[in-house]
């Protein structure tokens, strides 16, 4: 779930994780006043582990096609 800002004019900028879905909130949850919500600056997300790359989600008769083809060049280049 997204993790959104918004501002109370008494107690400040807060953070609050939120459906995509949900309505924007309305009033504070500590002191119950009006707030307004932020616009977040860009985040850096840093993708790690498997399943990010092409590579890696290649079919199997991909892989094989391209197993044989590297025996292939290696055969070629000896």
């Amino acid at each position: 779930m997204p993790i959104y800002e918004y501002k109370c004019a008494k107690c400040g900028v807060f953070e609050t994780m939120q459906k995509i879905t949900d309505e924007p909130l309305k009033t504070c949850p500590k002191c119950g006043g009006p707030v307004t919500k932020l616009i977040s600056h860009n985040v850096g997300i840093i993708f790690k582990g498997t399943g990010f790359y092409t590579t890696d989600n290649r079919s199997n008769e991909y892989k094989e096609k391209a197993k044989e083809d590297k025996g292939e060049s290696k055969a070629a280049d000896t």
